[in-house]
């Protein structure tokens, strides 16, 4: 017996379907097939995983059946459990949003900023309403206060937006529940909480650095003006009340401190069963209870249960608004559900054809740092195709034999390296390119030096933080 298949017999991982270099084809097509599908064709994500699937398994040598029979097993998978999180996820930022929670908390932290602290300010309100939205709709949310403040300020648009755009950035890359950290954890069996504490911790500098620091640099390089899209008092930046349903009926706001701790709750009750399994012992009453609370899906349950209250009620909702305020959040996510779902069945595949048996029999040989490979992988997907989750998934899926044996701490670190490839130089195959571009009226090559340098800088930060948490643990 190979070595190859004395890895495989000695983990989950199937043993090779094929030769190692048929194998590596056999991903390089499929990997190329959803490349030139997402980037020339420009089919949707969904589809084109599904076709970059079927051309991995048909190439590594797997019939048509069995290759369908791996496909909707990982899709299933993946949909019953990192599906059910992004949902919930979905179903507290509407609330958060529609309440004025998130006004409140972009009101508070920049009212409270002096002029040369305004960055910061901005940097911290992008990370804390980062953490439980999307980076879209935490873009939209912050856009009107990110004019707001750089106007009556008479600081520019360029180093009062980059931190913001950081502190969004790198929640999306590094922090459960987006959907990119879920799916590495889901696909490397990494402990939740322990890698939402870590993230926290690599986010922190890595903000910054990208922030403020980097904010300043380049709003010397693009000078921009706020434009006045917006009214000097808007909605979404806060005139002291949401909306009501109606649109014109002032609803109040829920103050600061609940608003807070509303957000905070599934965070700490996920690092709650994370210091539990460290400190406690297994038959011990509270690290039961821990156990049970800190369960990603109980964790986010509650959340948003206690945002219905504290967030709904609290800002006057009336129980059918609501209702239509949380099932209002569904639509919106269908695609990215469908998009991480198929990279479920896509990751499957490759694991089912041992593609990534051979890979980790090769960088053992070979002593190549899984934390700078995973980094590597996703970097490169993620320039290719322009999608952060794209890149994760596939990533994370090549990787999946070289995390085998690793401690918990170290696949954490495996899963934020993966998070800090997926973010690396935005540029005109993303979406998010687009959007900041026109959100804040810069040229194509003005956006590649203040965004694009951002999120690459961002992404090398991560690297390094993760890189040096890994020396010392």
């Amino acid at each position: 017996m190979n070595h190859t298949a004395v890895l495989a017999a000695g983990t989950d991982l199937p043993e090779p379907v094929g030769s190692g270099w048929h194998l590596v084809l056999a991903a390089l097509a499929g990997i190329a097939v959803i490349v030139v599908l997402i980037t020339w064709v420009k089919i949707h994500p969904f589809l084109a995983l599904i076709l970059g699937a079927a051309t991995v398994g048909i190439v590594a040598g797997e019939s048509v059946p069995t290759v369908l029979d791996s496909f909707t097993t990982g899709f299933g998978s993946t949909a019953a459990g990192v599906g059910i999180l992004i949902a919930l996820g979905a179903m507290f930022a509407k609330l958060l949003a529609d309440s004025g929670g998130a006004d409140e908390i972009v009101d508070t932290i920049v009212g409270h900023a002096s002029p040369r602290m305004l960055p910061w300010a901005m940097a911290l309100v992008g990370a804390v309403i980062g953490l439980p939205m999307f980076f879209e709709i935490g873009l939209v949310l912050l856009m009107p206060v990110i004019y707001l403040v750089s106007r009556r300020s008479g600081i520019g648009l360029i180093p009062i937006g980059i931190p913001a755009l950081a502190g969004l950035s790198a929640m999306h890359g590094f922090v459960p529940p987006h959907p990119g950290p879920l799916v590495a954890i889901d696909a490397l069996g990494a402990d939740l909480g322990l890698t939402l504490a870590l993230g926290v911790a690599v986010a922190i500098p890595t903000i910054i650095v990208a922030g403020p620091l980097f904010g300043s640099l380049a709003g010397r390089w693009v000078p921009v003006e706020a434009p006045h899209t917006f009214d000097a008092d808007p909605g979404t930046a806060g005139s002291g009340a949401a909306a009501g349903s109606d649109g014109d009926t002032p609803r109040r706001r829920p103050g600061f401190g609940i608003t807070l701790t509303s957000i905070l709750l599934p965070v700490v009750l996920m690092l709650g069963k994370a210091l539990a399994e460290i400190f406690l012992d297994d038959g011990q009453w509270l690290r039961q209870i821990l156990d049970v609370l800190g369960t990603p899906l109980i964790a986010l349950l509650i959340a948003v249960l206690v945002a219905m209250i504290t967030l709904g009620r609290g800002s006057g909702m009336g129980r059918d608004e609501i209702s239509s305020c949380v099932g209002s959040a569904l639509p919106a996510i269908a695609g990215i559900l469908l998009i991480v779902s198929a990279g479920g069945g896509f990751k499957q595949v490759l694991v089912d054809t041992g593609i990534g048996t051979q890979l980790a029999d090769w960088a053992s040989a070979a002593n190549i740092s899984v934390i700078l490979l995973g980094w590597v992988l996703a970097a490169l997907i993620r320039v290719a195709t322009g999608s952060a989750t794209v890149a994760t998934i596939t990533a994370s899926s090549l990787m999946l034999g070289l995390v085998d044996g690793l401690g918990s701490t170290q696949i954490s670190l495996v899963v934020l390296a993966i998070g800090a490839g997926s973010v690396f130089l935005s540029h005109v195959n993303d979406a998010g390119f687009w959007l900041v571009k026109e959100y804040f009226g810069m040229t194509v090559g003005q956006t590649f030096k203040t965004w694009s340098a951002m999120e690459t800088i961002l992404s090398v930060t991560g690297l390094i933080v993760v890189s040096a948490i890994g020396v010392f643990v």
